[in-house]
């Protein structure tokens, strides 16, 4: 035993990402840095440790836990309980895992290439020399191969390879990076590539990968197994390429993602500021919203868009294909057929993706989860304090770490809304959101929906009693929860999607009280049947009232006129001017539609068939787009009000209010209705005057964010500055950066989504926190 004074003794508690992140061996080599002797373990709760040793060495101990923590971990908690004195072991060890108790440790994010795993990579003279799988304790995948907790080799889709001789020795050595890194593994004993196409399957690494970067070259489309799931490749500086991957894939506008093999070949085609580069390089490497450079990659990739999706290799097989001379940026988008989830599973990839793609580059570690890209944006204005990092989409590199919400909820389990959707499970105070999972409008999409919900639960032993979900009563995910009330569930909690969106937010921030909520999207099941989509609530988690609302426009068509937003530019002309000729005449996109359409439009509109009214911001910007002839037709969700935004620049100047567009309002039962009417006509007046389209974009997103701020100033009255922000609309950058800098400049506090999707995304989020609020509240 080692002497040198009085000793104390401790057992030490570390909660958070703690499991499959390197934590133990760096326990075990702190310890022996502080001559402490005991040992370290993994259980359900995270790392629990024991040592003995000098006061101030076990101090320094404690304090370096989450001082000098590994680079993917995530300590949120450490706590210390004081042991009486014993005899001590010798030496301090690293246990066995426990499996009983309570789970709530957090499950790690897949993680990028570490540095140290990417010089092996390249060398030459090492053992894995250019090995498609290599990984260490410090990075590789984790969330995607994870079957079970505690996070060990058994309860992963490695349980499949059993180690080689050298693998075994690293993964036993706590000194080695690779101790119980449970993807570990080599060419001798661990996965690998596999090649399908016209000419049968291949084996062997380098005859693929030389076969794989031969076709990217020629300018072929390669689908190629990610860590999550398939991207389709093309060379990202072949135009013709690019422009087949759109046609085979249908997909004519919607952008792109590019991967780049460093921040150099980043910074050749797309403006990178600090934070941004910084987020490129982060362990989740997410795909990141840049500023185009004008000629650096073909327009293709991302048509009348200021902004490229960029990411950086997170695979080491990403590393192999970029670093190729040539291959330098790829146009990598996500693996599917059109409408369905990510693909993930090889005999998936090799049945459908053919339709696309030219080969299938794939490799026999099963994914148990399907985890698509995450992308996120970072925003900066010289009134905000601090710039804003939003998700458009939060899947690899962030799920499932939780949301905290600092009160316990109630056992649930929210379904999400229909597009866009997540779902999530509540446990303790805790809010574990999934990965992005998609639309679910198919039977495909909506097996990954359930098994989600049963991945998470199995994940963290977590038993929901209660259900929460869309008020839509024909939504897929309400009917099935509606089924299971009385069976797997005590009650079924319905949340209109608006209060969802609301509560999002203000549980994104960890706030109560009441709050104005201004919610923008494209649709949403309101309580009274029609459909909402540009609200104001005044509110709290239990409950939210309607105070104004955007006056409603037919939606001609009812889903066509998602799809072809000349609809709702017909019907906002008309509501306008009233007369079918005054419309037309002052737009002159109008004059596009042939008589028989106008006809047909102008009596659906006035009579109400198959047109229910919307009071929907989304389709308001849809409407807008269509008018000033951006957009007539949307191939992707909000097609319209993208491409119209994307004539600003990214740049937040505001229009000038003498210039600007300005709403109407009117009064109806203690409801303000904000009518577009006085804006669609002061835009005729700047068409027929040939105003640069620009310009009135810019005029048009003014007047929005003033509405914003004016019908907040008169809801303060209600006896709250507490604002929150949410809604799909809201990824409209411009909206979000100058209503948060004009309401704060009016003295509100304003908050938007950090940690979740301002999107449906997000929804699931609310519904556990309206639910909880609820059923505390004895409502059934």
């Amino acid at each position: 035993m080692p002497d040198g004074g009085p000793r104390i003794r401790r057992r030490i508690r570390v909660v958070g990402v703690v499991q499959g992140v390197g934590y133990r061996p760096f326990v075990y080599k702190l310890a022996l840095r502080h001559d402490l002797t005991g040992w370290v373990l993994n259980d359900p709760e995270g790392v629990l440790a024991e040592v003995a040793g000098r006061p101030e060495e076990v101090r320094r101990f404690t304090e370096g836990l989450s001082a000098q923590a590994p680079p993917q971990a995530r300590v949120t908690g450490v706590r210390v309980e004081e042991l009486p004195a014993a005899a001590e072991a010798e030496g301090f060890t690293i246990r066995e895992s426990l499996h009983g108790g309570l789970r709530t440790t957090v499950v790690p994010a897949d993680s990028h290439v570490c540095a140290d795993c990417l010089a092996e990579l390249r060398d030459p003279a090492d053992r894995r020399y250019r090995y498609p799988f290599i990984n260490c304790t410090n990075c590789g995948p984790r969330y995607s191969i994870i079957r079970d907790l505690p996070y060990d080799r058994a309860a992963t889709t490695m349980a499949a390879f059993t180690m080689c001789r050298p693998c075994a020795a690293e993964y036993a050595d706590p000194l080695d990076r690779r101790y119980h890194a449970q993807p570990n593994a080599c060419a001798d004993c661990g996965p690998r590539l596999l090649l399908a196409g016209p000419d049968g399957e291949v084996v062997g690494g380098e005859e693929v990968l030389a076969a794989v970067t031969a076709a990217l070259t020629e300018g072929r489309i390669v689908a190629v197994k990610s860590v999550g799931g398939f991207h389709l490749a093309v060379d990202a500086r072949n135009a013709e390429a690019v422009a087949r991957l759109r046609a085979r894939k249908r997909r004519d506008s919607k952008p792109f993602a590019v991967m780049a093999r460093d921040l150099a070949e980043v910074t050749g085609f797309a403006e990178v500021r600090p934070a941004e580069a910084d987020l490129l390089l982060s362990p989740a490497r997410p795909i990141v919203l840049l500023r185009k450079r004008p000629g650096g990659l073909p327009e293709q990739i991302a048509p009348r868009n200021p902004n490229l999706g960029v990411m950086l290799p997170s695979a080491p097989l990403h590393h192999l294909l970029v670093d190729h001379t040539g291959l330098a940026a790829l146009v990598m988008t996500s693996g599917n057929i059109s409408g369905y989830p990510i693909v993930h599973r090889n005999e998936d990839a090799l049945a459908q993706l053919p339709q696309v793609a030219d080969l299938i580059l794939y490799h026999d570690r099963d994914i148990e989860v399907r985890v698509d890209d995450s992308i996120v944006r970072y925003s900066e204005h010289p009134g905000l304090d601090e710039p804003v990092v939003s998700f458009i989409r939060r899947s690899r590199g962030y799920a499932p770490y939780p949301v905290e919400v600092g009160a316990d909820l109630a056992p649930l389990v929210a379904y999400g809304a229909e597009l866009k959707t997540t779902v999530a499970l509540s446990g303790g105070s805790r809010v574990y959101v999934s990965q992005h999972i998609g639309d679910v409008k198919n039977d495909e999409t909506f097996v990954a929906h359930r098994a989600a919900v049963q991945h998470l639960a199995e994940l963290h032993q977590l038993r929901p009693r209660h259900a929460a979900v869309d008020l839509h009563p024909q939504f897929r995910a309400t009917r099935f929860a509606f089924e299971e009330q009385g069976k797997a569930f005590e009650h079924v909690v319905p949340i209109q999607h608006h209060h969802a969106h609301m509560a999002s937010c203000m549980a994104d921030n960890r706030l109560t009280g009441r709050t104005i909520g201004v919610v923008f999207d494209g649709t949403g099941y309101g309580l009274d049947g029609t459909i909402w989509g540009g609200e104001f609530l005044l509110g709290d988690y239990h409950d939210a009232r309607r105070v104004a609302h955007l006056r409603t426009v037919p939606l001609l068509g009812g889903d066509k006129a998602v799809t072809e937003p000349i609809r709702t530019g017909f019907a906002l002309a008309l509501d306008a001017f009233e007369e079918t000729s005054a419309a037309i005449g002052a737009f002159p996109v109008l004059e596009g539609l042939d008589e028989q359409q106008r006809h047909v439009f102008a009596t659906m509109a006035r009579r109400g068939i198959n047109a229910p009214p919307a009071s929907s911001m989304g389709r308001l910007f849809d409407g807008v787009a269509a008018l000033l002839a951006v957009t007539t037709r949307a191939e992707y969700e909000a097609h319209g009000p993208v491409e119209l935004e994307g004539l600003l620049g990214r740049d937040f100047t505001m229009a000038e209010r003498d210039e600007g567009y300005r709403f109407g309002l009117l009064e109806h039962d203690d409801v303000t209705e904000i009518d577009p009417r006085p804006l669609v006509r002061a835009l005729a007046a700047d068409v027929a005057v040939g105003l640069d389209t620009a310009v009135m974009s810019r005029r048009f997103h003014t007047a929005v964010v003033d509405v914003v701020v004016e019908r907040c100033r008169v809801l303060r009255a209600e006896g709250t500055g507490q604002v929150v922000l949410s809604g799909g609309v809201f990824l409209n950058e411009f909206l979000l950066v100058n209503c948060l800098v004009e309401l704060r400049a009016a003295g509100f506090d304003a908050y938007c989504h950090r940690q979740v999707p301002t999107n449906d995304g997000g929804i699931s989020l609310g519904q556990v926190v309206v639910a909880d609020a609820r059923l505390a509240g004895g409502e059934r």
